[in-house]
C-alpha cells in the first residue's frame, strides 16, 4: 500500500469498499451511544425524541427515491467526499437541538446524505464483487458493523471523560473527514457490471413499485430492520432507565450489537455458500428473537448486553441476502429490484423510531423491544424468499 502525499492512500478496490462501508457508519454512530444525554437536554419523552429521530430516515428515503439524478451527475467519488463529512457535521448540529422538531431539521439533511452514500457503497460492493469473482457484500457490511462499534466505544468513553455530546461530535467531525481523506482520497467507481449495460443504472431509479416478490423479501426484513433500529436508537436510554447504568456501559450497548454483527458478518459469506441463503437467515432470526427476548426480561446489565448481543448476531446477514435475492431476480433489471427493496424496506426506519418511542412511553422502554416478536416470527416465514 503505497500513500501520495496530495490525496491519501493508494487501496484495492475491495479496500475502498470496506474502507467506504467503515467509515460511513463512523460518520453516523456518534450520535447514538450520547442519546440519553441528549434527551435529558432536551427535556423530553421518548415519543417526543422519537419524531426527532425521524429526520434522518426521512432524509434517506428522499435521497433513496428522487437522488438518483444527482448522484449520478456528482459521481462515487464526490458522494463519499462530500457526503461523509457532511453527515458528521449535520450529527454535530443535531447534538445542540433543543427541540424534537430542531433536531428533526438536523438529522433531514443528514439522511439525505446517507440515501445517497448507502446507494454507492452498497452499488460499489456488487460491482467489485462480481469483477473479483467472489462474495464480499457481508464483509463489506461488517466493516460498517465495526465502524458503528467504534463510533459506540468512542462516544462512551467520551462520556465516561466527561467531553460533552456537543464536544465529542465536534471531535469525530474532524477525526471523520481526517480519515476520508486518507482513506478514500484515492477512491474511483468500479466498472459496472456486463449485464446493466444499455439499461436504465440503479442511480437513475427513482420510485420503484415493490412486486409480491419484493414484498416477502420486505416480510424477511421487517422484524430485523426494526430490532436493527431499536439497538441503534434505544439501547443506550434503555441501559440508563433500567439499570442505571454509566455513560460508559450507555454506550458500550451501543457497541455490543454492532461488533457481534460485524464477526457474524465477517464470516456469513461462507456459510452462506455452504448451507444456502434460507437456512443461515432462520438461524440467525431464531437468535435474534432469543437477544430480544434477553433484553426485554433481562435482571440484570450483563445479561442485557449479552441480549443485545444476540440481536446484533441476528441481524447481520438479512438485509445483505434479501438484497442479493432482489438482485438475482430476472422479472425486471437488477437495478430496479435493488431500488425497490431499499425504498420500501426504508420506509419501516421511517415509522419505527416514532412508533417505538410511543410504546417505550406509555408501555416502559423493555416493550420497546418484546413488541417486535411477532414480526420476527414473520420474518422467519418469509424467510423462504432468500432463496436464490
Amino acid at each position: 500500500m503505497k500513500i501520495s502525499p496530495a490525496v491519501g492512500w493508494h487501496l484495492t478496490s475491495a479496500q475502498r469498499v470496506y474502507s467506504a462501508f467503515f467509515l460511513y457508519a463512523l460518520a453516523l454512530g456518534g450520535l447514538y451511544p450520547r442519546m440519553a444525554e441528549i434527551q435529558e437536554g432536551m427535556g423530553v419523552a421518548e415519543g417526543a425524541l422519537g419524531l426527532g429521530l425521524i429526520g434522518t430516515a426521512s432524509g434517506t428515503l428522499i435521497s433513496l427515491t428522487f437522488g438518483g439524478r444527482w448522484i449520478a451527475r456528482l459521481g462515487s467519488q464526490k458522494i463519499l467526499w462530500i457526503g461523509l463529512p457532511f453527515v458528521a457535521i449535520f450529527y454535530a448540529l443535531a447534538a445542540h437541538a433543543t427541540k424534537p422538531f430542531f433536531m428533526f431539521l438536523c438529522l433531514l439533511p443528514a439522511g439525505i446524505c446517507i440515501g445517497a452514500i448507502e446507494q454507492v457503497v452498497n452499488l460499489e460492493a456488487d460491482r467489485v464483487e462480481f469483477a473479483l469473482g467472489r462474495r464480499i457484500m457481508n464483509r463489506a457490511h461488517a466493516f460498517w458493523s465495526m465502524g458503528f462499534a467504534f463510533a459506540g466505544l468512542l462516544g462512551g468513553l467520551a462520556a465516561q471523560w466527561g467531553f460533552s455530546p456537543q464536544v465529542h461530535l465536534i471531535g469525530m467531525l474532524v477525526f471523520v473527514t481526517l480519515w476520508v481523506w486518507l482513506l478514500l482520497g484515492q477512491f474511483e467507481a468500479a466498472e459496472l457490471r456486463p449485464q446493466l449495460e444499455g439499461v436504465k443504472s440503479q442511480e437513475a431509479v427513482q420510485f420503484a413499485m415493490p412486486t409480491p416478490a419484493i414484498l416477502m423479501l420486505v416480510a424477511a426484513t421487517l422484524g430485523v430492520m426494526l430490532m436493527e433500529g431499536a439497538g441503534i436508537d434505544w439501547s443506550a436510554i434503555y441501559m440508563r432507565d433500567v439499570f442505571a447504568s454509566s455513560p460508559l456501559v450507555c454506550g458500550l450497548a451501543v457497541a455490543a450489537g454492532a461488533t457481534t454483527q460485524a464477526v457474524t458478518r465477517f464470516f456469513a459469506d461462507r456459510f452462506v455458500e455452504r448451507f444456502q441463503p434460507v437456512r443461515v437467515a432462520r438461524y440467525l432470526i431464531l437468535i435474534l428473537g432469543i437477544g430480544v427476548c434477553a433484553v426485554t426480561w433481562a435482571q440484570s446489565s450483563w445479561m442485557a448486553l449479552l441480549g443485545l448481543g444476540l440481536m446484533g448476531v441476528g441481524t447481520s446477514a438479512i438485509f445483505p441476502l434479501a438484497m442479493s435475492a432482489a438482485a438475482q431476480r430476472t422479472d425486471r433489471p437488477a437495478a430496479v429490484n435493488v431500488a425497490a427493496l431499499a425504498q420500501t424496506s426504508f420506509i419501516i426506519f421511517l415509522l419505527g423510531p416514532p412508533m417505538l418511542g410511543w410504546v417505550a412511553e406509555y408501555f416502559g422502554i423493555r416493550a420497546t423491544f418484546g413488541v417486535s416478536l411477532p414480526l420476527v416470527a414473520l420474518s422467519f416465514w418469509a424467510a423462504k424468499s432468500l432463496k436464490t
